[in-house]
């Protein structure tokens, strides 16, 4: 009896990219394309014979690809991500400084 035998795919920490970007990256121009849509249909004009809003609405998310590689080029694996939710998030920037939301002692002399 033969044994039948499949290939298995043993390169898992490859990266998947599309036009050089991660996944996630192509929500950050997905979304901006989505915002320079609504914002194109309000603005009017013509920028060198086009309508102000094509160039807007493609335009500026095709601007954004190789600002984009060019801001993530060495830097990690979901770079974008952990920076927005770093901006996101509250943080103290020191143990030592004094606490501004606290107006009132913990402990109380009795």
């Amino acid at each position: 009896m033969a044994l039948q035998v499949t290939p298995v795919n043993r390169n898992l920490q490859t990266r998947v990219t599309f036009m050089f970007l991660e996944f996630e990256d192509l929500f950050v121009v997905l979304g901006a394309a989505a915002v320079m849509n609504i914002f194109g249909h309000f603005v009017g004009g013509e920028i060198a014979g086009m309508p102000m809003n094509l160039v807007l609405q493609y335009g500026v998310p095709l601007f954004m690809v190789p600002i984009l590689m060019a801001f993530k080029y060495g830097k990690p694996r979901g770079y974008v991500r952990d920076l927005a939710t770093w901006y996101g998030k509250p943080r103290a920037y020191c143990a030592a400084a004094r606490d501004r939301g606290i107006r009132s002692a913990y402990l109380r002399e009795e």
